[in-house]
């Protein structure tokens, strides 16, 4: 089956957009703008499926009552380097840049800052969080629980989230190093995207409800789960599945948001916990002073250093050499800039069925 043709569109005017939409359910504007931001971040970055693709999910939840528009953040336990945060069930889109500010604020006082957050919601792209440590000259880490699509190694049934981690090295005259990645085998929203396409999904990406592996992206999202990164334990399972627990503890059981299986659904359509054991999802985010630790010029010089060194590395046959982390999203972000952003015939009916609905004009 042909894959379908994209339908482009200006990011400026995908974000304000988005922006409107929040506005529409009395999101305040400065939060809307916000929230609008770290969707655009996302499409230009090339995260398809944390962008726009998004929208309609928000939508159906806010429409629903099931998200706080106006949260009142408050910081519920605190020391000079660390937070935790009680994000008010409000939109994770604004609620994870609000965290991520105090942590870097208290870095910035005490070397180092880390904040941990329950009551929220899904924040986006993880890599949006320490791309603003960047600018602060700090490096960033970000992480966060998400509903259970996931299935423990060895386990034939969902348990835990995609569990993102990211985190940001900032370089002096090379492009700093990011390292964006779940902590499964693929992103959810990437199998969405291949069911949209009408496409199979790679082998060791999911099982379906009996616990064999699936192709199919369908049988994966209806009754199977992803699988940890790695997939089997020959080939690493293990170590993904490990990296997804410990997500949760920083994430989740730090913070006293919901872990595991117990997450709340992002989705209207996705299955609802029959218990609670803490409040929303949980985030997790980390800043640190380069200084604190040793001469700023001194690490981003040596940073400079890994990269060529990472790149000098001879190439496998057939490819173009060692790929740097967050080099990929930071030239789809040169060309979506000026291009703009291409969208799915089946992500832009979304959007026009949240305009026709809210009255936000999109076309």
């Amino acid at each position: 089956m042909s894959e379908p043709e994209h339908i482009v569109f200006p990011c400026q005017r995908l974000e304000e957009f988005s922006k409107r939409v929040f506005m529409h359910f009395e999101v305040p504007e400065e939060d809307a703008s916000l929230a609008a931001e770290v969707l655009a971040a996302s499409d230009l970055r090339g995260i398809d499926s944390h962008g726009v693709a998004r929208l309609h999910a928000y939508f159906e939840m806010l429409s629903a009552g099931r998200i706080n528009p106006k949260p009142v953040l408050s910081v519920i336990r605190e020391s000079p380097s660390t937070a935790t945060v009680d994000g008010d069930n409000g939109l994770g889109l604004v609620v994870g840049p609000r965290a991520n500010e105090i942590a870097m604020d208290k870095a910035s006082e005490a070397g180092t800052g880390w904040v941990s957050v329950c009551n929220t919601n899904h924040y986006g792209i993880a890599g949006y969080y320490v791309l603003k440590a960047l600018e602060n000259d700090l490096i960033g880490w970000s992480m966060t629980n998400t509903t259970k699509l996931v299935a423990p190694l060895w386990g034939a049934e969902r348990k835990l989230g995609t569990n993102p981690i990211a985190i940001a090295f900032p370089g002096k005259e090379e492009p700093p190093i990011v390292i964006d990645m779940a902590t499964c085998s693929a992103a959810y929203g990437k199998i969405e995207i291949a069911l949209r396409k009408g496409s199979s999904i790679p082998s060791g990406w999911a099982i379906d409800g009996e616990g064999g592996e699936t192709l199919d992206p369908k049988r994966m999202i209806e009754e199977g789960a992803i699988l940890p990164l790695g997939s089997d334990r020959d080939r690493g399972g293990h170590k993904g599945y490990g990296l997804a627990i410990m997500v949760d503890v920083l994430s989740c059981v730090l913070s006293g948001a919901n872990w595991g299986p117990f997450a709340p659904p992002f989705a209207l359509r996705q299955e609802i916990p029959e218990k609670q054991v803490g409040k929303g999802i949980g985030h997790f985010f980390g800043a640190m002073r380069i200084d604190a630790f040793i001469d700023p010029d001194e690490f981003k010089t040596q940073i400079d250093e890994y990269r060529r060194e990472m790149q000098n590395c001879k190439a496998t046959p057939g490819t173009d050499g060692p790929l740097i982390p967050g080099d990929p999203e930071r030239e789809a972000e040169k060309i979506r800039s000026k291009q703009g952003i291409p969208l799915l015939p089946a992500v832009v009916d979304d959007l026009r069925d949240v305009a026709k609905q809210t009255g936000v004009p999109f076309e």
